[in-house]
């Protein structure tokens, strides 16, 4: 499995936001997407990995590509320290969007993920993909759907 997100607000923060993801496995495609009224990129970013994952009915091995370094460095750098410290950061501080993250957290458990970057707006067909959607996902909410 296959998965490619992206998520966004405008404006950041505090504005419309969208987010996508494609799931591909074989010949098989699909893209899903939603969006928050108010909230951020980072906010987006989570919702698409979290949305993605959570579609999947049994374990899975997935390589999950996405253009943010904080989701990706989130998950696969800081989240065990949180999860050690109960979720506070090195400054003993909450963790920012905390919720979404420990949505992340559980959405992880039963499958094998590998997580990867892809550099954004670089011309790369899926990433463009779920940018397009995530975009489409925000202009309808700020279309007021």
């Amino acid at each position: 499995m296959t998965i490619y997100t992206d998520g966004g607000a405008k404006p950041n923060p505090d504005g419309a936001g969208g987010w996508a993801a494609l799931l591909i496995t074989g010949t098989q495609r699909r893209e899903i997407s939603g969006g928050e009224p108010m909230t951020t990129n980072n906010r987006m970013e989570l919702m698409a990995a979290i949305s993605a994952l959570e579609e999947l009915k049994k374990p899975c091995v997935v390589t999950l590509w996405t253009d943010s370094q904080y989701l990706r460095n989130g998950i696969t750098e800081w989240m065990p320290n949180w999860v050690k410290r109960g979720w506070k950061t090195a400054a003993k501080q909450p963790v920012k969007n905390q919720d979404l993250w420990q949505r992340l957290h559980a959405a992880t458990h039963n499958h094998q993920i590998t997580w990867k970057w892809v550099k954004a707006h670089n011309g790369h067909p899926m990433n463009e993909r779920v940018d397009a959607m995530a975009t489409a996902a925000r202009e309808k909410i700020e279309r007021g759907g």
